[in-house]
């Protein structure tokens, strides 16, 4: 069984119980209410798990709509058995998938960057013209970086230009909803305006719940051109509440 198959029938057990709360509180709706706060379990280096070297969750809060119009978005990392274990930080969401983090230490960890882009409206769009489709989404990245994964430009803030190639690879079942998971693939990358222009490289296979409009898996590699002190890391997110 592959692995994305794997993640898909995990992830359907873990959510049946709170998607079947959420079917009882609203038994006539067509669809689920706007997700408000999400769970995903990380892993950073390594598979994510429920314990373990560089594993732990991340929460993502949605807290209301900014003067701007962008979605103010709370993400909070709780690492496993850390002397620093949680990391939490305040950004604003934009419909493209544009993030910008203007509350001080204005920051966003590895971890969320590889999953609030993600989160936002437009950016699985493309599905609509099929499980197949191929679209080309692009947006910003306003921020530094924290905890520093080793890479050098921690602390300082800089825009960053992103621009990707999304492809549907078709779908997986998901017996809990009765609704297909989409298979996507992403490669891209996010340019550092200014500063070294270092380049981090994107390859992420994804797992998109159309049903709750959200990703349900995320399995993300980065390197970087320069290289710097961490030439590459990866992301494994799983979603485990909701």
């Amino acid at each position: 069984m592959s692995k994305l198959m794997t993640a898909a029938f995990t992830l359907a057990m873990v959510l049946s119980a709170g998607r079947a709360q959420a079917e009882q509180s609203a038994p006539s709706a067509p669809s689920l209410p706007p997700v408000r706060h999400l769970v995903y379990r990380f892993g950073y280096n390594t598979p994510a798990a429920d314990s373990g070297r560089n594993t732990g969750t991340t929460t993502v809060d949605f807290a209301g709509i900014a003067d701007d119009g962008g979605v103010k978005i709370t993400a909070t990392d709780v690492w496993w058995n850390s002397t620093k274990p949680q990391q939490s930080y305040t950004c604003e969401l934009y419909a493209t998938g544009s993030v910008a983090c203007k509350e001080l230490p204005n920051a966003i960890s590895p971890i969320q960057i590889a999953i609030v882009p993600l989160l936002a409206k437009e950016v699985f769009a493309g599905l609509s013209s099929g499980p197949t489709a191929t679209w080309n989404p692009q947006w910003n990245v306003r921020a530094t970086f924290f905890p520093g994964a080793g890479i050098d430009f921690a602390g300082q803030v800089d825009t960053w230009n992103c621009a990707y190639t999304f492809g549907g690879q078709g779908t997986i079942p998901n017996t809990t909803s009765g609704l297909p998971l989409n298979k996507v693939q992403l490669k891209g990358s996010m340019t550092q305006q200014g500063g070294r222009r270092i380049v981090a490289n994107q390859q992420a296979n994804i797992l998109f719940d159309p049903r709750l409009n959200v990703p349900v898996y995320v399995d993300e590699l980065l390197t970087f051109v320069p290289q710097v002190n961490t030439d590459r890391y990866t992301v494994e997110l799983k979603l485990i509440r909701l």
